[in-house]
């Protein structure tokens, strides 16, 4: 049987990013896992994760919650780096 550690190890995203899909959806981490992994290949998926882990960065503020949001924060930046269609186009 295959574990959620296992299942992060085959999956395009971090165990922040993918706690941070679970938080946005109100689902548990291995379905998250699943959402996540189909997400990343759709025209629109990847920015619709980051618009998820926007949504909670804001959500963690409003309620003062300064530590998560400072977690998701992190989350974010390390999606961005990982996904080239974040990227700003070099100039020449």
């Amino acid at each position: 049987m295959l574990t959620l550690e296992d299942c992060l190890g085959l999956c395009e995203l971090d165990e922040e990013e993918i706690l941070a899909i679970a938080e946005h959806e109100h689902v548990p981490e291995i379905v998250a896992l699943e959402m996540a992994q189909y997400m990343v290949h759709l025209p629109e998926g990847t920015v619709m994760i980051k618009r998820m882990i926007l949504e909670d960065i804001q959500h963690a503020k409003q309620n003062n919650n300064q530590s998560h949001a400072e977690v998701l924060e992190k989350a974010l930046k390390h999606f961005i780096v990982n996904h080239p269609e974040f990227k700003a186009p070099s100039t020449q």
